[in-house]
C-alpha cells in the first residue's frame, strides 16, 4: 500500500466569468485544448492529486478525470468556499497540505509547489508588489478555521491569509505575469498568443 501523497492540488473553477459574457471559464478554448486543460498540464506533475473546485453540474467535466468538488453552500462565497471544500477533501484523501491556482491563470510556474512550500507553512503568491492568494498553500489542519471565518462572512482570502500568518512568497516577472488572470475576451486573445509563441 504506498502513502498518501503530503499534496493535493485543487483548481479553483468556481467564479461566474462576469467579463467574459458569462462563459464557464474552465471550458474556454485555450491552445488546442480548454483553460482546465492547461492549468490541469501545469499543476498535476507538481502534486499527488488533484481535484476541480467547481458548481453546477459535474457532468461537464467528466473528460478531464478530476474529482468536481462544489460548494456545501449555494450562496456564491468565492474562493473561501471552494478552499474550504478542498481542505476537506484533502484531508479525507490522507495529505498533509492542499495547493490552490486559478482555472484561469495557464501560466502558472511549474516550479509554484516547490517554492510555496520552501518557508514551510502557509504560503502566498505574490509577483510585480501583489499578492496572488488563490496561489496559496495551505495546511490541511486549517480546514476547521476557513469554516468558521465563512460563517462569519469572511470573503476576502488575501487579507485573511495574512492574518493567518501567511509568508508571501515573489515570484519574478518576465515580460508577462505568471499569475495573470484572463478576465476578458482581450485578455483570453493575447494570452492565445503568447502560448502560441513559446517553443
Amino acid at each position: 500500500m504506498t502513502a498518501p501523497p503530503p499534496i493535493a492540488g485543487l483548481i479553483l473553477a468556481g467564479g461566474e466569468g462576469r467579463r467574459m459574457g458569462g462563459a464557464d471559464k474552465a471550458l474556454l478554448p485555450f491552445a488546442g485544448g480548454t483553460l482546465l486543460s492547461a492549468v490541469q498540464a501545469r499543476l498535476a506533475p507538481q502534486v499527488g492529486r488533484l481535484a476541480l473546485s467547481a458548481n453546477g453540474d459535474p457532468a461537464r467535466f467528466a473528460g478531464f478525470g478530476l474529482p468536481v468538488l462544489a460548494d456545501l453552500s449555494p450562496e456564491r462565497l468565492g474562493p473561501m468556499a471552494g478552499l474550504a471544500r478542498g481542505l476537506a477533501w484533502a484531508a479525507g484523501a490522507g495529505a498533509d497540505w492542499l495547493v490552490t491556482v486559478a482555472v484561469d491563470a495557464p501560466f502558472l510556474p511549474p516550479d509554484l509547489v516547490m517554492r510555496l512550500s520552501a518557508p514551510g507553512g502557509l504560503a502566498i503568491a505574490a509577483s510585480g508588489g501583489r499578492i496572488h492568494p488563490t496561489f496559496g498553500l495551505w495546511p490541511v489542519g486549517l480546514g476547521p478555521t476557513v469554516d468558521a471565518a465563512l460563517a462569519g462572512g469572511v470573503r476576502r482570502i488575501g487579507q485573511w491569509a495574512l492574518a493567518q500568518g501567511a509568508v508571501a512568497v515573489e515570484f519574478a516577472v518576465e515580460g508577462a505575469d505568471p499569475f495573470q488572470n484572463l478576465n476578458s475576451p482581450d485578455d483570453l486573445a493575447r494570452a492565445e498568443a503568447r502560448a502560441g509563441r513559446k517553443p
